[in-house]
């Protein structure tokens, strides 16, 4: 349980460091985020903040949205999203996080959606083996069987089969902050993380 924030994926590039040797980092763009509700194991049954993240106009939300909002005197915010806390009582509505929270060398789990590649087939989507190019095989990317013929006579649930490839959660674990950019709130981080640039991401120091 550690506090978490809200981003977004600027880019891909690279730096170097005192040695000379490149590494590939990706430039994040995180908060500032505003904390909207604290929760409590006496009100709520467990410890939680929920943060906010993105300014929009008060037309892009639903009443019931904008009413939790306006109840805590917030801007309207395009995103919400509760990350489990320890100790709730250092957080107040209202609190705006932003990258001071962390520091260069911290290592950080990052959390969004991963690049949709469309329906995809068995070689791409699970690196399956292609049957054989030549002697009159018309099997090349085809799946072969499935299932058996006798007991249980069905497909098994589970089975790999083509479909769609990409455009999940993923969760990338143990990335190094390299650098911070306070005025910027601008996280440089070692490493790839889910998704196209402008992709929002999810920010937890890992434990």
């Amino acid at each position: 349980m550690s506090l978490g924030l809200l981003g977004n994926k600027i880019g891909m590039t690279q730096i170097f460091d005192e040695s000379g040797n490149i590494i590939p980092v990706t430039i994040l763009k995180v908060g500032p985020c505003v904390v909207t509700q604290v929760k409590t194991t006496l009100n709520d049954g467990y410890n939680a903040i929920q943060v906010g993240y993105g300014n929009v106009s008060t037309k892009s939300l639903t009443q019931p949205q904008l009413g939790h909002l306006q109840k805590s005197n917030i801007q309207p915010l395009k995103y919400l999203k509760e990350f489990r806390v320890s100790d709730p009582t250092n957080f107040n509505v209202g609190q705006v996080l932003d990258v001071e929270s962390f520091v260069a060398g911290q290592l950080i789990n990052v959390t969004g959606k991963s690049i949709g590649k469309g329906f995809s087939g068995l070689q791409k989507r699970y690196n399956f083996a292609r049957g054989p190019m030549t002697h009159g095989s018309k099997n090349h990317r085809a799946p072969g069987s499935i299932g058996m013929g006798t007991s249980p006579g069905r497909v098994l649930p589970g089975k790999k089969m083509a479909g769609q490839l990409g455009n999940k959660t993923a969760n990338i674990k143990k990335l190094k902050i390299v650098q911070v950019n306070n005025d910027e709130n601008i996280l440089v981080v070692k490493g790839a993380v889910p998704g196209k640039p402008g992709n929002l991401l999810s920010i937890v120091l890992s434990t």
